[in-house]
């Protein structure tokens, strides 16, 4: 059965959410997205479309908008990316097509690929037209894929395109993984995400809901499908390993992202740490300054040379008023049954370069909640030590490792993409995993068909 009636339906934001957490960059209108796309060169060995991971064919796209087919460069984008209207609002740009854009060379403004990008699949969304693609001739296959986030759900868009049936697992109860709970809702909104879906399901892509797939329910997907995709993400964020950590008002970046993009959470407390210093950690951040927090800390171990966050977002941080303590580390965490302060010691580097405490340097910050964002575990733990045979996948630090042309693992009938492979990327990365993957399995089972 297809649960996927409209996923949007279920996700209107929560208006005061709405409100605290507008576009950050806001849509393009006609005349806007028309003057814009003029500018574009329109290079014929375009550098955007080689910092694409996806290769979406971006000076095609734009000149159809400068004569007026937007239909046309929805299907260009699409064609590339089934998940374009996510990616031209949480993309990194500025590292990716816009940061290669020719125009940096004439010490001008790039060409704002990603708002047009999103204006052309905008259009084809409102005009309610269906997606330019329908699903091949049913070649009798089926794919189960593991996990409903953008690897998976664009490996299920191109089995579709080519007739293969293709049922998603999704532990939770809404599809989309980190594109509808993880990303901050003034990139992406709860409800956009789960538009786009709507869009997808309608290749006939099945959804089964609340349904974790263990080592034993793997083994039998693996016995009543053609192929299997696994594209489960990453688990659980790490936590911090010191006293306190159980006290009440200490969350994970994720958890608190999701709880306030569902209306779960409407305000934030006072004072606030979030502990790292990467692109979650400062949306988690950002939001809680957008929740009504009055001081927001970022705490890193290193210095801001060191952080794994853009420097594009770094910045908008600042601009948002958070403050950032560098080269300290948590020692514990204090309160009477909930968070009341936080134990830090400041670090120096050794002569080896490593991070030592600093003689004498402890100092206590006063928070109200505690936000980890230091990274994630892998997800694969059903995977390792399965007995069965055939199933038996190698991994490497807790990745899987995959073919990275076809997405194949070690077991030829088990694919993969997405972060369990590549460890947390873009979703842009994701989405190009889960195409690459797509192709491969569907030329896989051809070769397989004709061998017999």
């Amino acid at each position: 059965m297809n649960e996927a009636s409209s996923f949007s339906q279920q996700a209107e934001a929560h208006p005061e959410i709405a409100a605290r957490f507008p576009d950050l960059h806001p849509a393009f209108d006609r005349q806007a997205a028309l003057a814009e796309s003029n500018r574009c060169l329109y290079c014929f060995d375009a550098p955007c479309t080689g910092a694409c991971p996806t290769h979406i064919d971006v000076p095609a796209f734009i000149k159809k908008i400068a004569s007026g087919n937007l239909a046309g460069s929805a299907r260009t984008i699409l064609d590339a990316n089934i998940l374009g209207a996510s990616c031209s609002r949480a993309c990194p740009v500025d590292v990716l097509c816009e940061g290669a854009c020719v125009m940096h060379r004439y010490n001008k403004q790039p060409i704002e690929i990603a708002r047009l990008q999103r204006f052309a699949v905008d259009a084809l969304y409102a005009s309610g037209a269906p997606l330019p693609f329908a699903p091949a001739p049913d070649t009798g296959k089926q794919v189960a894929l593991v996990g409903s986030g953008p690897a998976s759900l664009a490996c299920a868009a191109e089995l579709r395109r080519r007739g293969i049936r293709a049922t998603i697992y999704e532990a939770g109860t809404l599809p989309g993984g980190l594109n509808t709970y993880g990303i901050a809702e003034y990139k992406l909104p709860f409800a956009e995400s789960l538009r786009e879906i709507d869009m997808l399901a309608q290749l006939g892509v099945d959804f089964r809901f609340n349904t974790r797939v263990d080592a034993t329910m793997l083994a039998e997907l693996e016995r009543t499908h053609d192929a299997v995709f696994l594209g489960m993400g990453l688990g659980a964020i790490h936590k911090l390993g010191i006293a306190g950590e159980q006290l009440d008002g200490v969350t994970n970046a994720l958890d608190f992202i999701a709880g306030y993009k569902s209306g779960a959470i409407l305000s934030a407390p006072p004072r606030v740490a979030v502990i790292g210093a990467g692109n979650t950690a400062i949306d988690a951040a950002n939001a809680s300054v957008r929740l009504g927090a009055a001081e927001v800390h970022m705490v890193y171990r290193r210095g801001p040379e060191k952080m794994s966050a853009f420097d594009f977002e770094y910045a908008h941080a600042r601009e948002e008023g958070v403050k950032f303590l560098w080269h300290v580390q948590p020692v514990s965490i204090r309160g009477s049954g909930r968070v009341e302060s936080l134990d830090l010691v400041r670090l120096l580097a050794s002569e080896d370069n490593s991070l030592v405490p600093q003689p004498n340097s402890e100092f206590t910050l006063a928070v109200d909640l505690i936000i980890l964002a230091i990274g994630q575990s892998t997800h694969a733990d059903f995977l390792v030590g399965n007995d069965t045979a055939s199933m038996k996948l190698k991994l490497e630090r807790g990745r899987i490792l995959i073919d990275r042309v076809t997405g194949q693992t070690s077991n030829p009938k088990f694919f993969s993409g997405g972060d369990c492979t590549n460890g947390g990327r873009e979703v842009v990365d994701a989405v190009a995993d889960g195409k690459r993957a797509g192709i491969g399995i569907a030329a896989w089972l051809e070769a397989q068909h004709a061998h017999k």
